[in-house]
């Protein structure tokens, strides 16, 4: 446990909690204490590790008696799913932002760990970085191409 920094042992203790219920809420004040930290780590945990697109939704209330809650995103099926990444991806994509969306099609039983790879291997920036100043619009562009034939029924 000691390689962990304290984001991911924040993290992992949310992620915890999240498979005892399906929603949570906390104060960014009592998470810091509990975890020796400034209350804008909280803030950099949750803005970056339990966001939409790795299916969370978070609702907060600043102030006296405010709070963070902490939802798991329930899909209703692939299909939507497949709707959802398509929205969040626009007109471009980073890096970054498509291993999240593999990830989360992975970890949803939309595709296979080989698919996954080989989707990773398509739209990393080894390979998108020769386009230039277009790598984010044609890994965008590539991501929509992926995301319509996964919607496509098999036979």
């Amino acid at each position: 446990m000691s390689n962990q920094n304290t984001s991911d042992l924040i993290e992992a203790y949310l992620k915890k909690i999240l498979e005892e219920s399906s929603k949570i809420e906390i104060r960014r004040a009592e998470m810091a204490h509990l975890f020796n930290c400034v209350p804008s780590q909280i803030n950099y945990v949750i803005n970056t590790r339990f966001t939409i697109q790795r299916g969370y939704s978070v609702e907060s209330k600043r102030g006296g008696g405010g709070y963070i809650r902490i939802a798991k995103v329930q899909i209703s099926d692939d299909d939507q799913l497949l709707k959802q990444i398509a929205q969040f991806t626009g007109n471009e994509l980073s890096d970054k932002d498509a291993l999240i969306f593999i990830q989360k099609l992975y970890e949803e039983k939309v595709i296979t760990k080989r698919e996954g790879n080989l989707m990773l291997s398509v739209l990393g920036k080894q390979v998108l970085c020769k386009a230039g100043p277009d790598e984010d619009y044609l890994r965008a562009q590539l991501m929509h191409s992926f995301l319509e034939r996964l919607s496509y029924e098999e036979e």
